[in-house]
This record gives structure tokens, sequence and C-alpha cells, in this order.
């Protein structure tokens, strides 16, 4: 009996592990796909089975990357809905070869990831690299781009000393141009010139919205230098402290006018790729009836374009049918080619006719900024069977509805009775209505009368005290007559310089020994060029609205 129960002990803990196992996950990814020679590449390996104190195997990287760093990280995830534990190995490598490399199948235990591919771009040794510790490299992916189309611009920022975490860069602004930044900076590092440079690395999407030409403002960069590490072969030297600050280069950028052969009466879509989808529910080859409704889907989704400027499709009326359109929804995403962007779309069919329905074609014009052509995208027409409804394809029997009428109608008691209760209901009706009436036309609470002074009394008190050369009465009725308008004293100085040195000679008359040489006809004169937009008010700070507003 004993050798039974440690059988089935082992046979559980066997299943348990199994089952554990099965339920554990491990994963692998970068980054980045794309590289050039010398870049390094961060790869992150992450598992949910936090029961066993585990490393995964790096030894099938060592024949095609370096590893520079790494690192381990637990943390809590709650990516489906529910927090648990998870453990991640972060790892910096740096390739050893150039073209598509593979990052093997990497194993934990019994779990195994799979594989990745790279694609590293040949890069040749930078002869004309600048030599400085810390410089700005800026790129474009066009020259000349056309106007709403997206354009790349590359910020990369190369630093051979390490760098404290106050790093600063200044916004790119732009006018007539939209400017998305495509996702936080990203950090990796890359060998120049056989030293290794660290590269912070951002990317924005430019959307010039003007043609003609556009000029990309330089933006500077300033950060902490942490020192120099004694083991490092570059060649820089720098104190820890010392505060650094690069600029980058103007680029001029020709902005491009729509193109003659585009159709002018459709919207201008210039972007990298565009299709249209659609899905019914139900499907349209389900048995669908007269008076029964089907929904579509119709989505726009583009790849270099903002969602914003995605145009509405529009749809065809039919006696056939009627459609009923829902709010749209809009969603984009930041990739490697830049700002990939939808338009979704609920439209309601209620058919109306028996036979075969057709829906017209959908045909969207837009412009391929990767061929310089004209394309369209198009959904094909469909058809659709629609079926009588059940009821009308059944004959009618006019014996029958008589009877079913006859039985129908009512006695002369309760038809007595149903006319007694509506003459009723409508009397009360016609009283409510006409009570009402009356209470819309009388104020609920009577406005009190405004015992403040009035904006034109207030002008008057401000210039005798002016024109009496009297700085402190000029400054009680200054105040007096600015608590009328929106702006301070200080908004309305800050838009006229003339009542701004007004004002400044009245504070020194103010604050100094003797006041008898000030003169206040400049102040007033100041003040009566003045322009409002607004026109004063009274105080009606102590009156109530009124109940049933006109």
């Amino acid at each position: 009996m004993t050798q039974f129960k440690a059988t089935c002990v082992v046979l559980f803990m066997l299943c348990w592990q199994m089952c554990t196992v099965a339920a554990a996950s491990f994963t692998a990814s970068v980054d980045r796909v794309q590289l050039n020679a010398g870049e390094s590449v961060e790869l992150v390996l992450e598992t949910d089975d936090t029961s066993q104190f585990l490393t995964p195997d790096l030894s099938p990287l060592k024949p095609f990357f370096e590893l520079l760093s790494s690192k381990q990280v637990n943390r809590l995830s709650t990516a489906a809905g529910t927090a648990k534990p998870v453990t991640q190995w972060i790892l910096t490598l740096l390739p050893k070869q150039s073209g598509f490399v593979i990052i093997p199948a990497l194993t934990l235990g019994q779990l195994q990831s799979t594989p990745l591919n790279l694609h590293i771009n040949e890069q040749h040794e930078q002869a004309n690299a600048p030599v400085e510790p810390v410089y700005i490299d800026t790129q474009l992916d066009h020259d000349a781009v056309y106007v709403q189309a997206q354009l790349l611009l590359t910020l990369r920022i190369y630093h051979a000393i390490p760098l404290f975490a106050d790093s600063n860069l200044t916004p790119l602004l732009l006018d007539n141009a939209r400017v998305e930044q495509l996702g936080q900076p990203r950090t990796f590092e890359q060998h120049i010139n056989g030293v290794r440079h660290g590269v912070i690395e951002i990317k924005y999407a430019i959307f010039p919205q003007q043609s003609g030409q556009l000029q990309i403002p330089a933006q500077v960069f300033s950060a902490t230098l942490a020192g120099h590490n004694p083991q490092s072969l570059t060649p820089f030297r720098a104190e820890p402290g010392q505060r650094i600050e690069v600029k980058s280069a103007q680029i001029p950028l020709q902005v491009k006018d729509i193109p003659s052969t585009y159709p002018t009466d459709a919207a201008w879509l210039p972007a990298r790729a565009l299709r249209l989808e659609h899905s019914w529910t139900p499907s349209l080859d389900s048995h669908l009836n007269v008076g029964s409704a089907a929904t579509r889907l119709l989505s726009v989704h583009a790849q270099g374009l903002p969602s914003s400027q995605l145009p509405t499709l529009d749809i065809n009326n039919s006696n056939a049918y009627k459609v009923y359109r829902d709010k749209p929804s809009f969603s984009h995403q930041y990739t490697e080619q830049g700002l990939d962007s939808s338009r979704s779309e609920r439209q309601a069919f209620i058919f109306q006719e028996a036979g075969l329905v057709q829906l017209d074609a959908i045909q969207l014009p837009w412009w391929n900024t990767q061929t310089d052509q004209l394309e369209y995208a198009q959904l094909n027409e469909q058809r659709v069977l629609i079926h009588a409804a059940p009821a009308l394809a059944q004959p009618l029997h006019l014996t029958e509805l008589n009877q079913e009428a006859d039985a129908l109608l009512l006695q002369p008691t309760q038809l007595w009775f149903w006319q007694v209760l509506s003459a009723c209901l409508a009397v009360l009706s016609l009283l409510g209505f006409s009570l009402w009436w009356r209470a819309r036309h009388q104020p609920a609470v009577v406005l009190a009368q405004n015992s403040g002074p009035s904006p034109r009394s207030l002008s008057d008190d401000l210039k005798r005290a002016c024109l009496s050369n009297n700085p402190q009465s000029t400054r009680q009725a200054l105040d007096a007559w600015a608590r009328q308008y929106p702006e301070s004293l200080v908004d309305m100085a800050a838009r006229d310089s003339t009542l701004s040195h007004a004002l400044d000679h009245l504070n020194s008359a103010l604050y100094s020994e003797n006041d008898s040489e000030w003169q206040g006809e400049e102040l007033w004169s100041a003040i009566r060029q003045l322009s409002f937009t607004e026109t004063p008010t009274a105080n009606t700070d102590d009156q109530l609205p009124p109940l049933y507003p006109p």
C-alpha cells in the first residue's frame, strides 16, 4: 500500500510539472529588425515561469553576435488583465556580420523561444565622420516631397563619452507643417572608425501643409558629460560635470504641389500604400429577407498619412435599400516606415425590396509616393439575393380577415368608457399646457437694480483725476475703471507702449517725495486711445438668472 501511494505521488508531481511547463511561455523580441553594420540591437527574453531559478542558454548567440551588456529585470505584467510576475533578460548584441542574420532559438530549461530575422545593412567606414565627443547627424528620406505627404526625419545624436540622464533636445517646431514624433527615442551603440559611440535616435514624421520652400530648423542638444573611462580606447577626455551643447544642421526642403493629373474632384491622398477593406455581419451569402438588416464595416488603411486626412466614402442611394451610418473611428500606430492610420465606419443596410440587389463598387483615387503615380483603391460591386418576408409570401384570404375584424370590434359599453377617458386626458393636457404658457411669460425672479457705478461715471472720474494732476486720486480712479474690463492693467500696458510709459510716470510720482510735477494728461490720452474687443459690463454678482430664460 505504501509503494502504491509513493507511485501516485510521483505520477502527480510529473503531471503537475508537465502542465506547468505547457502553460509557461518564453518569448524573444528585438527593438528593430533593420540596422546598419556596427550598430547594436537590444534583445529582450521574457518568461512567466518564475517557479524555477534558471537562466537562458546564450551559447547559440556567440557565432553571430558579440554580447556587449546584459541585465535581468523582475516585474509584474498586466498584459492579460491580471497581474503576474515575469522575468526579463535584456541583452545588447553587436552583429559580427552583415546581410540577413538569424537570432537562433534560445532555451530556458524545457522552454524554447522562436528565431528572429535581422537585416544588417553593409556600411563602409565613415572617413568624414566628425572628430567630436558629441555630434548630431540628420537625415531625410526624400529631398523633395508633395504637399501633405509624409517626410521622415531621422535625428541621431552620437556621443563617444558617457552622458548623464539630464540630456535635453529642443522640440521640432515648423510653420505650415504637422510634426509627429514616431514613438520614444531609441538608444543603441555603433562602432565608427574603431571608436564605440552611444547613439540616441529620434524619428519624426513631417507633413508639409503648403507647397514651396520649407526650412527644417536646427535643433539643440545639451547634456552633462559623465567623464572619461580610463579603460576606454576613445581619444576624447572630459571632466565629470562638464556641460556640452551641440546643434544640428538646417535642412532646406522643396515641397511640391498637387500633380495636375490628379482628379480635381477627389480628396488629395498622398501615401506609401492605401487599401480598402470591408466585412459583413451577417454574411451576404446568408438568407436575408425584406426588412432585415446587414451591417458592413468599411475601413480605409493608409501608410504615411494621418487618420484625420482619410475621407468619407460616398454611397449611392437606392430604392432597394436604405443606409444608416455610424460615427467613424480613427486609429494610428508608429512603425519604421512612419505613420500607419485607419478609418473605420459601420453602415447598416435595410433592404426594402425582394430580388437581386446590386451594391455599387467603391473606388478611391490616391497618389502613390513610392512610384510617383496615380492609383485607385477599389472594392468590387456585390450582389445579394433578398427574399420576400414570410408574412407577405402567403396569400391573403378576405374571409379570414373579415372574421378577425369582427372579433376585434368593441362593445358599445367599452367604447363609451374609452371615449370618456380620452376626453379627460385631453382636458388635463390642455389645462397643463395653458399653465405652462402662462408661467413661460412671467419671470421667476425680479432682477434687482444695479446700484454700482456705470462705466460712463467711472470714465468721467478717471478723466477728472488725470486732468487735476493728482497721482493718488488718479490711481484710485484707474483701479476702479480697470475692474470693469476682463483685461488687467498689466495686459493693457503690454499691448500699448504709450500706456506703459504713462503708468511708469504715474508710479514714479506715487513713490517719489515730490509729486507736484506729475501731469495726468499723458495718461488720459493713452487710455482714450485704447481699443477693447469686449464692452465693459456693470457688476451683476448680486443678481440671479431667471428661472425661465426667454
